[in-house]
Formats: structure tokens, C-alpha cells, sequence
């Protein structure tokens, strides 16, 4: 799912077998309890998927925070609802970890996903950037 659209095409590997760096990146998140993947299967398999990473933070009090990344939900699934379930898990299990706030960074490509978020209660307020290393 991380190869299924415009922009991940562009920046992922879909081949078999995975190159190794996936593997290693499952292995090394999969060690770290500040790190979940959760997925969601029906009946044709894995149709969406999440990382969700909690923080300590000493701003905002030295509160924890969760970010959210990879959201990605099977392009042939979309619209049933999977997303908005997969978002308010996260939300939950955010504060069951004592996270006072949820953030994510969307590209700004992806207005349909910005007009998702929003109708989720999340709220454009900072401006994201990133430079590549």
C-alpha cells in the first residue's frame, strides 16, 4: 500500500523480494515500545495501515505525543470507513499512552487526505517541513 498511489510509487520499492532495508526497518520498529504497526485485515487480506510513534516531549508541559505516519488504506477499499477507524484507534491508544496530543504530516499533494484529517478534528496549524539526508 505504501507503492499504491502517485507519490509513493516515486519513493517506494514494490519488487520481490522487498529489499532489505523493509525488513530491517519492521525489525527495528517491531523492538521499540514507543512504536506500533497495526494493520487491518477483512476477508481479501491487509486493506490498511498505520505507524504510530509515541514521544516524550518537554514542550506543552513535558507531555508525550503520538505521531502518525504511513497512514494508508487499499485503494480498492476506500470510502467504507477504514481510515476513520484506523485514525480513531490511534486516537484511543494515544491517549491510553498518556499522549496529550496526535500530529501528522500529510504532503501537500494529498488534498482529498487534508479535507479527511480535518473532518477527524486535526487542524493545520503549523507548517510542516523536512529536508532529505
Amino acid at each position: 500500500m505504501l507503492a499504491d498511489d502517485v507519490l509513493g510509487r516515486e519513493r517506494e520499492r514494490y519488487e520481490t523480494p522487498l529489499p532489505q532495508s523493509y525488513y530491517e526497518a519492521f525489525e527495528e520498529i517491531d523492538r521499540d515500545q514507543n512504536q506500533e504497526l497495526v494493520v487491518v485485515e477483512d476477508e481479501t487480506g491487509v486493506v490498511g495501515t498505520l505507524q504510530l510513534s509515541v514521544i516524550p516531549s518537554l514542550s506543552h508541559r513535558g507531555s508525550r505525543r503520538a505521531i502518525v505516519e504511513a497512514v494508508r488504506v487499499d485503494s480498492r477499499c476506500r470510502g467504507r470507513g477504514i481510515g476513520e477507524d484506523l485514525m480513531h484507534w490511534a486516537m484511543a491508544r494515544a491517549r491510553e499512552r498518556g499522549c496529550t496530543m496526535l500530529q501528522l504530516t500529510t504532503d501537500k499533494q494529498r488534498t482529498d487526505a487534508h479535507r479527511f484529517y480535518e473532518r477527524l478534528g486535526f487542524v493545520a496549524s503549523h507548517q510542516g517541513m523536512k529536508v532529505r539526508l
